[in-house]
């Protein structure tokens, strides 16, 4: 991932962040790391920078049970930085769904008719649209970081677990961790030519 690609996952991270906390719900660090899929030391870590930065403040109750509240700078963060990344993902969502559509076409024509995403994120979803204009079926959602979470109608299991389920054909369905994910793969037995990734050649 280059710099650019990092400066955009931080700020959209930053900009789910803020819609959650802007939200009805009071989320402790550990609801709002299971929210978004990430690390709690990253949620964290990113919240001590909103709170510094004047976007959140915290509220402290009994129990050590904190509740994250947006201020009025954070209100106007929020609608910048979605305003900002509705071109990004517009450009994004184009490039995956033609990349994944072309992907499973080329599977389809091999005979396959079944896959296992691997990473679960805003571009999964992405894929799965193309999966099923593919006229293809999902078998396993997995990934580590989003287990016990619901992805259409499968629940996401680790790939430790869907490994388990069969010897699947996999589809890396992240572009921030493919990379990452597809190397977890391959050092858990994987074979190289079952795992598959969009704009690949």
């Amino acid at each position: 991932m280059n710099g650019d690609d990092e400066k955009v996952l931080d700020t959209y991270r930053s900009f789910l962040l803020l819609s959650e906390i802007s939200g009805d719900q009071q989320l402790s660090q550990r609801e709002l790391a299971k929210r978004l899929g990430i690390a709690l030391g990253l949620v964290n870590s990113y919240l001590k920078n909103l709170v510094a930065k004047g976007f959140v403040r915290v509220n402290n109750f009994p129990k050590n049970r904190y509740a994250y509240l947006l201020t009025p700078k954070g209100f106007a963060e929020k609608s910048r930085l979605a305003y900002q990344h509705l071109s990004y993902f517009s450009g994004l969502y184009t490039v995956a769904r033609q990349d994944y559509l072309k992907l499973f076409k080329s599977m389809s024509a091999h005979g396959v008719k079944q896959v296992a995403f691997c990473g679960i994120d805003e571009v999964a979803e992405i894929a799965y649209l193309s999966l099923k204009e593919a006229g293809m079926e999902l078998t396993v959602a997995m990934d580590a970081e989003a287990a016990g979470r619901k992805f259409f109608d499968k629940s996401v299991v680790t790939p430790a677990i869907g490994l388990l389920s069969g010897n699947h054909n996999i589809v890396i369905t992240s572009m921030k961790r493919g990379d990452a994910l597809r190397d977890e793969l391959l050092r858990m037995g994987v074979e190289p030519e079952r795992i598959h990734q969009a704009g690949r050649s």
